[in-house]
């Protein structure tokens, strides 16, 4: 398979797993994926970013296709919830080579920050209360999951080596 159909295909499948796990965690913890409060275990993929660029416009599209297709989703969140995906996952790819003993944490923290600050504003524009609060309500729920979730993610391609099978 060349390059750019590997690239295309998992970005699609990527995309996919991201509404697919999205609508599962909703439809099994209603509410958790679209409060003001919410950890979207989704969002532990964006680790994917660390390997792989194809992570950047996946993630971002399953974002989008979920936040168009849920009822709960305000429609400032199309552009600004998917935009924040984008950076989270661009800015993670950017910097997956500072490491600490071999553990991106500065990447990892990427998606808090970024989905705390323009997430947390969409909020505070809907909803109201204090921007910060806001912020770090999501900011807190990202980094849950990343730093939960996903570094179990992360040191599971790691250890098994699955980065280099599917990404290489």
């Amino acid at each position: 398979m060349n390059k750019k159909t590997r690239f295309i295909v998992h970005a699609a499948v990527l995309a996919a797993l991201y509404v697919v796990l999205t609508y599962l965690q909703n439809f099994l913890l209603p509410g958790t994926t679209s409060w003001a409060i919410q950890c979207r275990a989704a969002e532990a993929l964006c680790i994917l970013a660390l390997f792989s660029p194809a992570a950047i416009p996946g993630l971002t599209i399953g974002c989008l296709l979920f936040n168009i297709s849920n009822s709960a989703s305000l429609p400032l969140d199309f552009l600004i919830g998917s935009l924040a995906t984008l950076l989270a996952t661009a800015t993670m790819f950017g910097t997956r080579k500072i490491t600490i003993k071999g553990y991106p944490a500065l990447g990892m923290a990427m998606p808090a920050f970024v989905n705390g600050i323009l997430v947390g504003w969409e909020l505070t524009i809907y909803i109201g209360g204090a921007f910060w609060l806001n912020a770090i309500y999501v900011a807190l729920g990202e980094a849950i999951v990343l730093y939960v979730v996903g570094t179990i993610l992360f040191y599971t391609l790691k250890v098994r080596k699955l980065d280099q099978k599917l990404f290489a």
